[in-house]
């Protein structure tokens, strides 16, 4: 029997009487329980996915056949793209090479006539700083005659501020400045610092270090000195030598070349390289247009546009500027009666009065003023007069 209520008057607010049964809904609930252990049982047994892997050999034959085929009738494609690879490449180098050919020039009267103001100022420079002595250690002036027949003798001395080698010399009466040089063993005057201790000989000469087979006499008519004059100055009774021994050789002086060295007067190449070709050599030349002889100061060095210039010797930059022969240029003050010119740089990296040392960066390659094409002018002087830069670079 249904009991049915009315509550607000509507009719889905009846209440229908909830009839159980606990023995089906036990039974499902089993049977559920039963479902889902099987499928868990099915999932852990469950082996991974493993794709086949079948080749067909036939069909991959038949392709690379077909690629095989296709190279032999295109073989050039390859090829063909490495040479227009290479075109660039090609053309890039054969202009570089080109741009950096320079030829001579025929210079008009005005110009000519500036090349002989701008010598003339080299050598203003170079009197201004001249150096007081020869290319062979001499001093200039000096004629101090000496008696080889007295031993010599040794005066300790030490390095003032301002002191030279040229100055020393003359201060103890002696006539070349290799001799302080060689006693002392300095390798470069120019490191020749204050406190510095030296001996100095009363007479002029060097130190010779007997050599094993030598003797008094073949020792003399190396140096060219007289042997009873090696005998005298060294105080020696007997002409019996012992190797290693020291012998004073008086009168004799150093090769040019070590002595050069010596002075710091041993100029590197301004480019630091081989790859340059020289075009122009120091020296009087037939002008290649009409014949005519010219003298060129200096030497021209075809480059790349660009490389870098650098100075040859330690010095001060004395002078820095534009000429409309050499272009942007720059003079080097070295001492020791030594200049340097650079010439047609495309930039200059230097500043008057600048301070600079051997190997500092100065400019670049270019070609400006009376030029065809990059190359470095390179001029040296020597006491006002024009020195061929070859014979100074090392």
């Amino acid at each position: 029997m249904e009991i049915i209520s009315y509550v607000g008057g509507r009719p889905d607010n009846r209440q229908r009487s909830i009839n159980l049964n606990f023995s089906t809904i036990t039974k499902k609930l089993k049977k559920h329980g039963a479902r889902k252990r099987a499928m868990a049982a099915k999932v852990a047994v469950k082996k991974p996915f493993l794709p086949s892997l079948s080749l067909d050999f036939t069909k991959i034959s038949l392709k690379l056949k077909k690629l095989s085929f296709f190279a032999s009738k295109n073989w050039w494609i390859l090829p063909f793209a490495a040479f227009l690879c290479c075109i660039p490449v090609g053309i890039y180098k054969f202009a570089v090479k080109i741009e950096s050919r320079a030829n001579p020039l025929v210079l008009e009267t005005e110009g000519s006539a500036e090349i002989d103001i701008l010598n003339r100022e080299m050598a203003r420079f170079a009197m201004t700083s001249g150096s007081d002595v020869e290319d062979d250690g001499s001093i200039k002036g000096a004629l101090i005659s000496y008696n080889f027949k007295e031993p010599v003798t040794f005066t300790n001395y030490t390095v003032v501020k301002g002191d030279t080698i040229s100055g020393i010399t003359k201060k103890f009466n002696l006539n070349n400045i290799s001799t302080i040089i060689a006693v002392n063993k300095i390798d470069n005057v120019r490191a020749l610092n204050t406190g510095k201790k030296l001996r100095i000989p009363s007479v002029d000469g060097l130190i010779h270090k007997v050599c094993a087979g030598e003797s008094v006499q073949s020792i003399g008519k190396k140096y060219s000195i007289d042997v009873i004059d090696i005998l005298d100055v060294n105080d020696l009774d007997t002409e019996t030598l012992s190797v290693g021994q020291d012998l004073f050789i008086p009168g004799a002086k150093l090769d040019k070349n070590v002595l050069r060295q010596a002075m710091g007067d041993t100029f590197i190449n301004p480019l630091k390289t081989g790859s340059y070709r020289l075009t122009s050599r120091c020296g009087w030349r037939a002008d290649p247009f009409t014949g005519v002889k010219q003298y060129h100061p200096g030497i021209d060095m075809a480059i790349t546009q660009g490389t870098s210039i650098y100075a040859a010797l330690s010095g001060k930059v004395v002078a820095c500027g534009w000429s409309n022969i050499y272009g942007n240029y720059a003079i080097i003050d070295h001492g020791n009666g030594y200049q340097s010119l650079y010439g047609h740089m495309q930039k200059k990296l230097c500043k008057l009065n600048q301070e600079v040392s051997t190997g500092t960066k100065i400019g670049l390659v270019g070609s400006t003023g009376y030029s065809t094409g990059p190359h470095l002018h390179f001029t040296v002087y020597k006491n006002g007069k024009v020195v061929d830069p070859l014979t100074l670079i090392k």
